[in-house]
């Protein structure tokens, strides 16, 4: 346990960002997880709707560094490209 007082407070800032990027990191799985199951039940409309919302929040998180920016660049490429597939 740290003793001086910055130590302390620098626990303290830790715990509460790591509790605020676990809640960021769940809420944008939950959007992903969205769009997936719009693609699995072939609803093209849906898809597409979950996809913007899910685009915004992986976005977001980059801005707020839960993700780094090339992983969020890949996991919408790769969403983008299973909603198109449902078109084709």
């Amino acid at each position: 346990m740290a003793h001086h007082k910055s130590a302390l407070k620098r626990i303290r800032q830790t715990d509460v960002r790591t509790e605020r990027n676990r809640a960021r990191r769940s809420r944008i799985r939950t959007f992903v997880k969205k769009v997936e199951l719009a693609v699995v039940e072939g609803d093209q409309t849906k898809a597409n709707e979950a996809l913007r919302v899910a685009q915004s929040e992986l976005d977001r998180g980059v801005t707020k560094g839960v993700y780094k920016k090339n992983t969020a660049a890949r996991k919408i490429s790769r969403l983008n490209a299973r909603v198109k597939a449902l078109s084709a």
